[in-house]
């Protein structure tokens, strides 16, 4: 009896060490998870403001485009 009991005691050791090496997983994904999230929002962040960058200089170009054609007399 005390033998089963010992037993028993050694599982329910390795289930609880064996749980907290998945929490301990878990709460690692979920800080990795996190800082791929912010790197995310950085970056579309950035695109969002190369976007508009790239939408201003097209029509500073398509402005020059314009100014040139008058100056060439091309109307």
């Amino acid at each position: 009896m005390k033998k089963d009991s010992e037993t028993a005691g050694e599982g329910r050791g390795v289930l609880q060490s064996d749980i907290g090496y998945i929490k301990a997983g878990v709460d690692d994904l979920k800080r990795e998870n996190r800082a791929v999230n912010q790197k995310l929002e950085t970056i579309a962040e950035r695109v969002t403001r190369v976007e508009e960058s790239c939408k201003q200089a097209h029509k500073r170009i398509d402005e020059i485009k314009e100014t040139e054609h008058i100056y060439n007399g091309n109307n």
